[in-house]
């Protein structure tokens, strides 16, 4: 990106602020698009030693607060990617707060409880393919331990006789 700098911040280099520097966008297109001027932040992160920047229109946050909400955006960004993976939410079943809020705590309890049964029991695969098993056992009668004693090949529950067909109505 093109850019020029117009001015700068004080940059306070006890937060790992390198700079903190007020732009303008050097192409005429990208300039058409927004013509505003806009602040450029770079910044160290002390824990990897990365080299972060940041480009913001807001001039009336320090760059050290600013620094602080992408880290804080960034947490939540890899907390929804974490749901993704592990809880298997791929999407929301309800748009209301409570919709979503219930939905990731069912998920996060379901985890927990595989986690759980995982560690006391030792078993030596992992929670996805504990998962998988207690997901096709689920409506069998099994103990536990004996779905966890399957091994994968004898995971795969083969159904039965219908039970729709040997219903006794009683007419």
């Amino acid at each position: 990106m093109d850019y020029t700098v117009i001015g700068q911040h004080n940059s306070d280099k006890k937060k790992n602020i390198i700079s903190d520097e007020i732009i303008a966008l050097a192409n005429i297109q990208k300039k058409d698009d927004y013509s505003g001027n806009l602040r450029l932040i770079k910044f160290k992160d002390p824990a990897t030693g990365n080299t972060l920047v940041f480009l913001t229109n807001n001039f009336s946050l320090s760059a050290s607060t600013i620094t602080a909400i992408y880290k804080a955006r960034w947490q939540i960004e890899v907390f929804f990617k974490w749901i993704k993976q592990n809880l298997k939410i791929k999407s929301f079943l309800g748009t209301s707060k409570n919709a979503v809020l219930t939905q990731v705590w069912i998920a996060m309890c379901y985890y927990l409880l595989l986690a759980y049964i995982k560690y006391q029991t030792n078993y030596k695969y992992s929670l996805f393919y504990l998962h998988k098993v207690i997901r096709a056992t689920i409506l069998e009668k099994f103990s536990l331990i004996d779905v966890l004693n399957l091994s994968i090949k004898s995971a795969k529950i083969h159904p039965g006789p219908d039970p729709q067909l040997s219903l006794n109505l009683g007419f």
